[in-house]
């Protein structure tokens, strides 16, 4: 049996920079303007311009003491500041809802949500979002008190407290998210939101040409019917074969249960995908930070 294998530049169109100093300089907590210049607001104003009614104004209110949108946009890891100008400008960033378009915005990242291209990021500093590869043998909590290895022991010194998002059993290799993001962490493992789960198995073969039929309608196990969402053959090779199973269930040992119901017991399970995230050239025991179009993707796959 062969091995398994884990196995554009910002606008410089005159107009649209000064809608944008106008935004700022005439909003909550904007720059105040220099006496005997009239300002863009000034000039808005004589032109018979209402700040109201123009597309390039919007009417968040500015937090007191507030970091600049922009600043909060960079740190998140979206772009360089004058990228995240750029996204502003051409309207493609909301807070708590409210498209905004000036630059000099000053928002809460703590409390405040901030989507961009309708995807939330992680405003937060203090939050942590980790992909680790769990190699086999190795226990899914943080602690024994029989001095078995644990996850922990692949984290380092963190000073974050963090939450393992779900679990793989002792025997099981491959991708776990960990995060002090304690609702992100609830959502994901909960049933209700259905997250998919990809796993390679090495099982027994032959395998049967109507193995992934049967997996995808069902087979009933001891507490009912479990099913797969997606099933194919990635290699047979005497009387071992390598197969890719998704499902989004999280019973105990469900793909083992599942498999082996079947008729094909798992010599070895990988886990190489939880929703967007994918175990990827990670090597077993090492750890990563998602980057922020992953986070943004695990927020829209369970509602947040």
């Amino acid at each position: 049996m062969p091995g398994m294998r884990a196995m554009s530049t910002r606008a410089n169109d005159g107009s649209e920079r000064r809608g944008g100093r106008a935004g700022r300089e005439a909003g909550p907590g904007g720059r105040r303007q220099r006496e005997g210049h009239p300002g863009a607001a000034g000039r808005n104003a004589a032109h018979g311009m209402d700040l109201t009614t123009d597309p390039g104004h919007d009417s968040l209110i500015d937090v007191p003491g507030g970091i600049r949108l922009q600043k909060v946009l960079a740190a998140a890891g979206v772009g360089s500041r004058r990228r995240c100008e750029e996204l502003i400008g051409e309207g493609r960033v909301e807070v708590d809802g409210e498209i905004v378009r000036r630059y000099g915005a000053r928002v809460d990242p703590d409390h405040q949500i901030i989507k961009v291209d309708g995807r939330r990021i992680p405003s937060r500093q203090d939050l942590v979002y980790l992909a680790l590869n769990k190699p086999a043998g190795v226990l899914t909590t943080m602690s024994d008190d029989r001095g078995r290895p644990t996850i922990s022991d692949f984290l380092g010194d963190r000073a974050e407290r963090l939450f393992h998002v779900g679990r793989l059993d002792y025997d099981t290799e491959g991708l776990m998210l960990l995060t002090n993001d304690g609702e992100l962490a609830h959502r994901l493992a909960h049933p209700r939101y259905g997250v998919a789960k990809t796993y390679l198995a090495d099982v027994a073969a032959p395998l049967p040409r109507d193995l992934g039929r049967r997996l995808i309608t069902g087979i009933e196990l001891d507490d009912g019917i479990a099913s797969a969402d997606k099933f194919r053959v990635v290699e047979q090779a005497g009387s071992r074969a390598l197969v890719e199973i998704t499902l989004h269930e999280g019973r105990k040992h469900i793909v083992r249960r599942l498999l082996a119901e079947a008729g094909h017991p798992v010599s070895r399970l990988v886990r190489i995908r939880v929703g967007p995230v994918t175990l990827g050239n990670l090597r077993p025991g090492t750890t990563r930070a998602l980057i922020t179009r992953e986070i943004g993707e695990l927020y829209a796959a369970v509602g947040l």
